[in-house]
């Protein structure tokens, strides 16, 4: 290991270090909202839209990311939508992950006492209104453990944005091995740049859910 190589990679690094962060968090946040918006439409059955959004989730589910990355970048130029690598890789993350994160939200969302939505019901609220004071803060409670394995799950899927070449972290460290050889040294830098990401979340998330379940369950 040639830690003057390693240090010199550093700048570089750095900058794939914090593209891979944006795409995360970009992807991340647009998968929750669109799982959000999937669990609530099959947890209050709307019509039409059910039928629809669960194809999606299958779709999505059932094809690895690579292959819908390919058809991201390459096939909608084909029919007159251009689209950046970078762009690509943010939908091709919420396409993905919105189907696990509103998995994710209806094991939450079914977990909350039917009763009190039978109540909530009782006494006119409309379903807008069970959903924002009734349904959501129980169900997101519950959601957390899930939505946090999905959270570290999508952030590693970003090392397949490689594939249609984002200079996110691991396109860096192969760019490194290719060009120079420095095969060790790109490995180190790569692991060391997904742990700084990877292990401070780990823990905060465990530490999120550790106080949800305290204010949920009350032990």
């Amino acid at each position: 290991m040639d830690w003057s190589i390693v240090q010199q990679g550093i700048p570089t690094y750095e900058k794939a270090f914090l593209l891979t962060l944006k795409l995360s968090f970009e992807g991340i946040l647009g998968a929750i909202i669109v799982g959000l918006i999937v669990s609530f439409v099959r947890y209050f059955k709307v019509p039409g839209l059910q039928r629809i959004l669960g194809a999606y989730v299958e779709l999505s589910r059932n094809t690895p990311l690579l292959i819908q990355l390919f058809f991201i970048y390459y096939a909608f130029p084909e029919i007159g939508f251009k689209i950046s690598a970078q762009a690509s890789g943010i939908v091709g993350l919420i396409f993905l992950g919105g189907s696990y994160m509103a998995a994710s939200f209806d094991g939450g969302l079914n977990g909350v006492p039917k009763i009190q939505v039978e109540s909530g019901r009782a006494i006119g609220l409309t379903d807008w209104q069970l959903a924002r004071y009734v349904v959501l803060p129980q169900g997101l409670s519950l959601s957390i453990p899930a939505i946090a394995a999905n959270v570290i799950f999508l952030i590693k899927e970003t090392s397949i944005f490689t594939v249609i070449a984002i200079p996110e972290l691991t396109n860096t460290a192969l760019d490194q091995i290719g060009m120079l050889y420095d095969t060790n040294e790109a490995l180190f830098s790569l692991v060391v740049g997904y742990a700084i990401i990877l292990i401070p979340l780990s823990i905060l998330l465990t530490w999120l859910e550790r106080r949800t379940r305290r204010g949920t369950f009350g032990n």
